[in-house]
């Protein structure tokens, strides 16, 4: 039985949810403790009501559970946070400062957190973004994530603390809807697609961005969680490439399995916030330090969504969409 207890904070959320199923695979029910500012939608074994704003309550819960590591997962997204910004800049830096001191207080070492393809601003290399690029977003969540490498690489060297980070791309699954991102349509278009055969996406069809696949998402935090700490040679975030394609490529790929589908574009403001976003990204660092590689490639990841959408059937589309039946 694992040593190891293992705090999640945002749990609900479309990462939270499936990262924590992974966890307790591992470690068991009693060695994962969940926690976000809502309840969770199914029962779960052990689960804290916290508000990462409450740096006591932190504490608090981190020595109540014997906490040895959190997964940071907490956050308000791009989309979203460009509405609200100031709470956007709250929630992301001050929430993340204060996991950063109730864990340096209470001796946890071990923290996950994750960045975004939104540090990288308009002057960034567009393809192949290299992994120590300028670093100059132009969205207040972008900010938020760079701030929070700069502090994870702080305490990690002025606190001996075991900080590890991913700069995730846009993240394409059938176990939840994403909340308030720039790359949610990668997500929304199969839910559409399979409901009423058509989609309007609220980016232009040529805006390529990186993605990658619900799967390689977990299997890349856990490898990365997992790999000797001698091997983690950036205290940032490491770059993490799954694959590019725009919303015109996905939408022949899911063509090719429904062939009536129908796709049509009208940009809103978050064509804005893409555009000043890369092409791609080279993770050679996360390659040569704890030896990543992806699974799913664009072909993949649409086949996988449309047969466990499916699969899923009504009650999926209960539960996401609240249908009745």
């Amino acid at each position: 039985m694992s040593s190891e207890k293992i705090l999640i904070t945002g749990s609900n959320g479309q990462l939270g949810t499936v990262i924590a199923t992974r966890l307790i695979e591992k470690h068991g029910h009693d060695n994962v403790i969940l926690s976000d500012i809502k309840g969770p939608s199914e029962s779960v074994q052990k689960f804290e009501f916290l508000d990462i704003l409450n740096k006591n309550a932190l504490s608090e819960v981190f020595k109540k559970h014997n906490v040895t590591q959190v997964y940071h997962l907490a956050a308000i997204l791009s989309a979203t946070g460009e509405k609200i910004p100031m709470k956007c800049w709250e929630v992301n830096v001050t929430g993340y400062l204060n996991v950063l001191e109730a864990c340096r207080e209470t001796g946890v070492k071990k923290i996950f957190f994750p960045s975004s393809i939104a540090v990288f601003g308009s002057d960034a290399q567009k393809k192949n973004a290299p992994q120590n690029s300028a670093l100059n977003p132009s969205t207040v969540y972008g900010m938020s994530k760079v701030s929070g490498e700069h502090w994870s690489s702080y305490y990690s060297h002025r606190y001996d603390m075991d900080i590890r980070s991913l700069r995730y791309p846009g993240v394409i699954g059938y176990q939840s809807l994403p909340g308030g991102g720039t790359t949610d349509y990668a997500v929304e278009i199969f839910h559409e697609a399979i409901l009423h055969g058509k989609y309007t996406c609220f980016l232009s069809e040529h805006t390529g961005l990186p993605m990658i696949y619900m799967d390689d998402v977990v299997n890349a935090t856990m490898m990365l969680m997992e790999a000797p700490k001698e091997n983690i040679t950036i205290r940032t975030s490491y770059n993490l490439e799954g694959d590019s394609f725009t919303p015109a490529e996905i939408a022949t790929e899911i063509q090719k399995h429904i062939p009536a589908f129908e796709m049509s574009y009208a940009p809103d403001e978050r064509q804005q916030i893409a555009d000043s976003w890369i092409d791609s990204m080279d993770d050679t660092a996360a390659r040569k330090d704890w030896k990543w590689r992806p699974k799913f490639i664009l072909p993949d990841m649409v086949e996988d969504m449309l047969t466990n959408l499916r699969e899923l059937g009504l009650e999926s589309k209960k539960k996401i969409y609240n249908l009745e039946n």
